[in-house]
């Protein structure tokens, strides 16, 4: 099927309307035969002929080809792939429209791209074994009550989630029943981030996070809730803050297992994560969409995205102050031991924002560290596609266990 017959048949989606409520705009496609043209209004698509465009993406035929293959290759899988990570293809426009358009054109090119989801043996899972309850933490910046989500007995797992989300990402690990015999997993939501409130000193300032700040967060989690050294499981924004917890307080930390680590990720940064004249909501939950693997769980990467439309204003681009801005692996990665702290780093293929060859370079500076790079899987493979993202973390466990690294 062509590219205009896929954009044609998103005539029907039942979820663009609720993406492009107040949309208004015309996007030209050049160079996929001849241009198509779409009027994009209320999130309603209707080939439009000779209207003029607000936004016009062009590439060669040969790259349109491979947008359309089962499954495309990393970077051609989404939109916001298309425009930020791929130079084979040139964006234009006025940014504000974009911006407002992102939510629609992240799901049209969704239904652009038909793959089949890649096959993974199911785990047992019960959602009833996770137990939430709110814990007081005295830290640097203040006392919090911090949510917290906990599952399982044995050793401790400290799961951090990304930048902008919550501990819901790891629903997936924490009810799975066989981790749960073995592992003790906590997993809470940042302050600021889901249902942990800002500290009790926060004043409505601006938010930005530091590394300075998030290692306090974490020192004072393992210390006070956890009550002992923990292997500490972060994704994305979470495995950088490993990583320099692993360099800064080793004491704490019996081993890392970085999932998605940047080495440095500087162009996460967007005007429009927090702009008065965009929805964040719609806007921060499409621009993560596009970082998953189109080879995911639609319903589940649905659900990945979710969690990002309702975060507070400023917290996802905050949090990118540390994640974008401050975290620099060169930096980091040669500090760190893995002799006393064991490293298990899992680097998804569909990834643009923390990409395997970040997880190359980081691995070279840090002997004895274990690269697992997992194909198939995006930057949220913990919740896009929890059973094929099992065996990896069944094997980074292993290692920093230290038993097999399979």
């Amino acid at each position: 099927m062509s590219l205009r017959a896929r954009l044609g048949a998103a005539a029907h989606d039942g979820e663009l309307p609720r993406l492009g409520a107040g949309l208004s705009a015309v996007l030209r496609i050049e160079g996929a035969g001849d241009p198509i043209v779409l009027r994009l209004d209320e999130g309603r698509v209707q080939f439009a002929p000779g209207a003029p465009a607000d936004i016009v993406l062009s590439a060669e035929a040969e790259d349109w080809a491979r947008v359309l293959a089962s499954p495309p290759p990393p970077r051609f899988q989404a939109f916001t792939a298309l425009a930020i990570a791929n130079p084979a293809f040139t964006l234009s426009g006025d940014p504000l429209v974009i911006a407002r358009a992102r939510a629609v054109l992240e799901r049209l090119f969704e239904l652009a791209v038909v793959t089949p989801v890649a096959p993974a043996p199911p785990a047992a899972r019960d959602m009833g074994q996770i137990a939430g309850r709110y814990r007081r933490i005295a830290a640097p910046d203040g006392a919090c009550d911090l949510y917290v989500e906990e599952a399982g007995a044995g050793r401790p797992v400290l799961f951090l989630h990304t930048a902008g989300a919550d501990s819901r990402q790891y629903h997936g690990q924490l009810a799975d029943t066989a981790l749960a015999r073995d592992w003790r997993m906590v997993a809470p939501d940042m302050p600021f981030h889901g249902r942990t409130m800002p500290p009790q000193t926060w004043q409505g300032e601006p938010y930005r996070l530091t590394g300075a700040r998030y290692v306090g967060w974490c020192a004072a989690i393992i210390e006070q809730v956890i009550g002992g050294p923990a292997i500490v499981a972060g994704g994305s924004m979470g495995a950088a803050l490993a990583l320099l917890m692993a360099a800064e307080r080793p004491d704490l930390v019996a081993g890392v297992i970085a999932i998605e680590p940047p080495f440095r990720s500087k162009g996460r940064r967007n005007p429009f994560q927090h702009h008065v004249g965009v929805h964040a909501g719609l806007h921060n939950a499409a621009y993560v969409r596009g970082l998953m693997s189109p080879t995911s769980p639609l319903d589940l990467r649905r659900r990945a995205a979710w969690i990002y439309s309702q975060g507070a204003p400023e917290i996802y681009g905050g949090d990118l102050g540390f994640y974008s801005d401050e975290f620099d692996g060169a930096a980091i990665a040669p500090r760190i031991d893995a002799g006393r702290t064991p490293v298990a780093l899992l680097c998804g293929t569909y990834d643009y924002s923390a990409t395997p060859e970040d997880g190359e370079k980081l691995a070279a500076l840090i002997p004895g560290a274990v690269l697992r790079v997992m194909e198939g899987l995006g930057h949220f493979p913990m919740c896009e596609h929890p059973d094929l993202f099992r065996p990896h973390l069944a094997a980074a466990l292993a290692h920093v266990a230290g038993g097999s690294d399979g």
